[in-house]
Parts: structure tokens; sequence; C-alpha cells
């Protein structure tokens, strides 16, 4: 019996990186997953799946951002496979530029992805999580939520959001049993950490160098700690924030 037997998870942007490492992670801990992503390989996770694990999990193409896919996304969850006890706002962008730089465009796009895709995500879900009084929200957030980012200042300004929407959405929904918390990984090593430094190698040494660890994480470790707070292990955990950063912030 894994520690999340018979639970049903949403995870968006599970086709690579940290989403595809936390879907697995889950099912692997005994959980069923509903997982989403924008692109072609939204399913891609089921890859590495055996016949009978992948019977009771699915995959769906949705932006985030575009609140009518996100409708049918749950519909579909809900007549697939039922009701959510967790879900996983983990899918996102990442832009560098400064705040004297950055166009409006690439402003609103990585608004709307890391931002306002979480939010839809979780007032699509909740409902039925605060019905049957119980239900884990786990947002990504990340270091730069926790403090400041120079180049990457709507990166920041988003996942900044992202944690205040954790913690005030926790305050709303406490009382229903409802538990919403935040993981807030540093730099990992997946193609998302590749796009940040721009494909150079030496720009991606020179972040990794300012960890106190001198490496990444990764994409399974993340996972690690979001199977524990979406487990009964952290059923009195609500409204925080939990930086997995190799001890970057404790600096």
């Amino acid at each position: 019996m894994g520690p999340l037997e018979g639970r049903l998870a949403v995870v968006t942007g599970s086709s690579r990186g940290i989403g595809r490492a936390i879907a697995l992670r889950f099912v692997r801990a005994g959980a069923r997953v509903a997982g989403c992503a924008r692109g072609r390989r939204a399913g891609s996770f089921l890859d590495d799946l055996a016949d009978d694990e992948r019977r009771r999990c699915m995959h769906a193409t949705c932006d985030i951002s575009v609140q009518r896919e996100v409708a049918r996304f749950r519909d579909e969850v809900q007549s697939t496979l039922g009701e959510p006890d967790i879900v996983v706002n983990n899918a996102g962008i990442v832009a560098r530029g400064s705040a004297l730089t950055l166009t409006l465009e690439t402003w609103n796009e990585v608004l709307a992805s890391n931002l306002t895709g979480t939010f839809l995500v979780t007032q699509a879900f909740l409902p039925a999580m605060k019905s049957k009084h119980g239900g884990r929200i786990i947002n990504l957030s990340s270091i730069a939520g926790q403090v400041g980012m120079a180049g990457a200042s709507v990166y920041a300004a988003s996942k900044h959001a992202v944690e205040g929407l954790t913690k005030s959405a926790a305050l709303e929904v406490a009382a229903q049993g409802v538990r919403v918390n935040a993981v807030a990984p540093g730099p990992v090593e997946t193609a998302m950490l590749t796009r940040f430094t721009g494909g150079s190698d030496e720009a991606k040494a020179g972040l990794l160098g300012m960890m106190p660890a001198k490496r990444g994480a990764t994409p399974e470790e993340i996972a690690q700690t979001i199977v524990f707070l979406a487990s009964d292990k952290a059923r009195f955990l609500t409204g925080q924030s939990i930086a997995v950063d190799g001890g970057y912030t404790a600096q």
C-alpha cells in the first residue's frame, strides 16, 4: 500500500520535467493520475507505466490559461476517473527580461500560464473538494517567488503571486478540510533550466555555483516533496511554501 493508495491526482504540465516526475511518482505511490499538458506529448508519462497502471490513468491536451479548456479538462476527469483528491498546479513557463526591457506580450504570456492557469485550475476543482470536506492543492512556486531575481522580473512576479494565492486560498478553505501548499524549487535539471540559461554551459555552471549544494535538484527530488505534501503525513500543514533548493534561501 502506497501513501496515496486509492487517491486521484490531477497534475498539470505532466508531459515532461518536474510534472512528468510528479505523475510517475504519484502512480508508484498508489494514486490514479489525470495529467494534462499544452503540447502534443501530453501523455508521455503514460509511456513508462505498466498496462494495469495505464488503465487507471488518463491524459489530455489542455491550455490551462484558457478557461473553457480547463472546464473541458475538469469535466473529462470527472466523467472518466471521478473527483480528484489532489491537484498539483505544476504547468508554467519561464522568460528572461528585465523590468525595463520586457515586452508586454511576454509579461502577459508568463502571467497567463503561471498565475492565471494556477487560479483557473484551482477554481475548477476546488468546489468538489470542499463538498467532500477534503483535498490537497499543491502549487509549484520557485525560489524566485521568495526572493528577487534580476533579469527574470516577470517570472519572479508570477511566482510571488502564486505564493500569495497559495496562502490566501489556504485560509479560505482550511475549515472545509482542504489543504493548500506550495513547493518552491531552486534550479532543477530540466529543459526549462537550459532555456533559462540560454543553452550556455557557462551560464548554467555559474547559476549552479551559487547554490550551497553546488548542483541543481533532480525532478524526482521535487516530486518526493510533493508526495509528502499530498499524503496524510502532512495533514496539518497548510498555507506553507517549502523551498527545495539545496540551502539557497537559507543564506
